[in-house]
């Protein structure tokens, strides 16, 4: 009985884990889905506000980044999060790049008047 207490935990331990993966794959085909569908709805003179958005929010993902970078739990996590960091960076300077751009395109078809 001893033996398969121990064997019936980790069979239930894996179950639950597994059961977490398949929810974590579920969220992200669903937010996958439903953020294509909302891009795609959004009228091109909303564009540009909305770029800035997801650039506060890549703001947001460097901070949280940075965090897991430096916890230092060992050192593969620490590379993950030296990526993640990298990654959000780019991200974010790449949309400021390209919101200014586009702010200077509809600048220009106005005249620059006020």
């Amino acid at each position: 009985m001893e033996k398969i207490l121990p064997q019936f935990i980790l069979q239930a331990v894996e179950q639950v884990q597994m059961g977490s993966i398949l929810i974590g794959i579920y969220i992200f085909f669903l937010a996958a889905f439903l953020g294509y569908h909302l891009i795609t709805r959004v009228p091109p003179l909303l564009h540009t506000p909305l770029m800035s958005l997801t650039n506060a929010i890549s703001a947001i993902s460097i901070v949280g980044a940075m965090t897991i970078a430096g916890m230092k739990h060992d050192t593969f996590t620490t590379i993950l999060g030296t990526i993640a960091v990298l990654a959000a960076s780019i991200n974010a300077v790449g949309g400021y790049i390209i919101t200014e751009r586009t702010l200077r395109m509809f600048k220009g078809r106005g005249g620059g008047k006020k």
